[in-house]
């Protein structure tokens, strides 16, 4: 069932048996509790579009609590991925097929065959997942799965057979800086004789690696030995020949991986959350600004084009300044709303004050316009409609559009001008605002309005 996003993941019950160390601990979890709180004032279409990173933060929570340790296994089909999880195991448990590129999604398996516990916590659990080959047909998507379950690893194996080709090379560089630790593993060494290994690793380490994995972190498995011919003498003498399997050499990675999870498994746990919930709460912010950004955008729009057609069309003087500034009230307010942030219609008119008041001379012309309009509406008693529909009704678009541009960037910095001085911010907005372009769409509103009103095609 998905978390309530209203009630908070409780992250604060604290596992036995900790001691200082857990400082950083602390500090994790209170990473992913503030990740998690983001969720609290979205919009419903908000909540909807983050549903999966609310899930993911939860998951992460929850991995956090538990202790568990994520050892993830990365490389290209063909490398053996799936016979080293079976070594480290001990049992047949990814059903390895003989074609590459059969793992078609991220899986994990538990690793209790070694009876490890991490340091710190009375019940840990250490788990290997699968994934996609980095080099498979459709990688895109299984890339993309691959990343997510590498950004979310404590522990990475990258398993390769030979020296690194530029996809793995390339791949591992991009893991490597992910800040996690990596132990690149050379499967099948018994495909080698003892002197081709030692170039392997020379070539690997002093050429390819250097200053990306340290030479204790690349270790020799044999994870899927090859048969080797054996004769079988039998007690009448006679002699007979079979190929035989034998065990898995995957001793040496367990050892180093016990090794990077004694001294650092709980630290590990706790600095990988808080990278995760550090980057999905910078995802989540990006999210929720594009969006209200956009619905923000396209109600300053709404009401820019209710604004110039009302006033292009009111026939009398002082109607068209009253209805305009009606409309920018109601806009603020509707503006505030969407991000969730009370305000009165008397605090929106103060807002739009200060507005036009840190504009200054810049909207002088726009007002003058907007002015001279309604005069000659009432030296004419409204015939004029028509000719000052077009200019009118666009200055007074323009203004409402330049205050919603204004009032959007007071609301996303949480009701304040985020620091600066309003004119500074207002002069910002102008300066990166296309006027023309804005008058264009504007007056071809009006345009389209004034061929559908009858009465106004009657006096032209």
């Amino acid at each position: 069932m998905m978390h309530d996003p209203s009630e908070p993941l409780d992250l604060d019950a604290t596992p036995p048996g900790l001691g200082q160390q857990d400082r950083d601990y602390a500090d994790a979890m209170g990473s992913v509790r503030h990740a998690i709180a983001q969720f609290h004032g979205c919009t419903d279409a908000e909540k909807s579009a983050l549903v999966h990173e609310l899930a993911q933060l939860e998951a992460i929570g929850k991995k956090l609590e538990q202790g568990r340790v994520e050892i993830v296994v990365f490389g290209e089909i063909d490398t053996g991925k799936s016979a080293l999880i079976n070594a480290l195991v001990g049992q047949a448990v990814t059903e390895v097929d003989v074609r590459g590129g059969w793992t078609k999604e991220v899986w994990s398996v538990s690793w209790s065959g070694c009876g490890y516990c991490v340091p710190g916590f009375d019940h840990s659990q250490v788990v290997l997942l699968d994934t996609p080959g980095i080099n498979e047909v459709d990688g895109a998507s299984r890339a993309a799965m691959a990343e997510d379950a590498a950004s979310r690893a404590d522990l990475i194996l990258f398993v390769t057979d030979s020296d690194l080709n530029q996809t793995e090379y390339a791949a591992l560089v991009q893991l490597a800086a992910g800040h996690k630790p990596i132990i690149l593993v050379l499967n099948k060494v018994d495909n080698y004789t003892p002197r081709e290994r030692e170039q392997l690793r020379e070539a690997l380490h002093d050429s390819r690696l250097r200053g990306i994995i340290g030479p204790d972190d690349v270790v020799e498995t044999t994870a899927d030995p090859h048969p080797r011919e054996v004769i079988i003498e039998s007690a009448d003498g006679s002699e007979r020949h079979e190929f035989r399997k034998g065990p898995p050499k995957v001793e040496a990675l367990k050892a180093r991986i016990l090794e990077v999870l004694e001294r650092d498994g709980k630290a590990l746990v706790a600095l990988n959350a808080a990278m995760y919930a550090a980057d999905k709460s910078d995802r989540i912010a990006a999210m929720r600004v594009r969006m209200r950004d956009e619905q923000a955008t396209a109600i300053i729009w709404s009401y820019a084009a209710m604004k110039s057609i009302g006033v292009a069309l009111t026939p009398l003087p002082a109607a068209d300044v009253l209805a305009g500034s009606a409309v920018d009230v109601t806009m603020v307010v509707t503006l505030a709303h969407m991000y969730g942030i009370a305000l009165t219609w008397n605090n929106a008119r103060q807002l739009i004050e200060s507005i036009l008041k840190a504009a200054g001379w810049v909207m002088l012309g726009e007002m003058a316009t907007h002015l001279a309009a309604s005069l000659f509406k009432g030296l004419t008693f409204g015939a004029g409609t028509v000719l000052t529909a077009l200019p009118q009704g666009a200055a007074a678009g323009y203004g409402s559009y330049i205050v919603g541009q204004a009032a959007k960037f007071y609301f996303e910095h949480g009701a304040s001008w985020g620091g600066e001085a309003p004119k500074a911010v207002v002069n910002r907005i102008l300066q990166a605002t296309d006027k023309q372009s804005v008058l264009e769409r504007l007056k071809a509103e009006i345009n389209a309005k004034l061929h559908l009103n009858p009465h106004a095609k009657s006096s032209r």
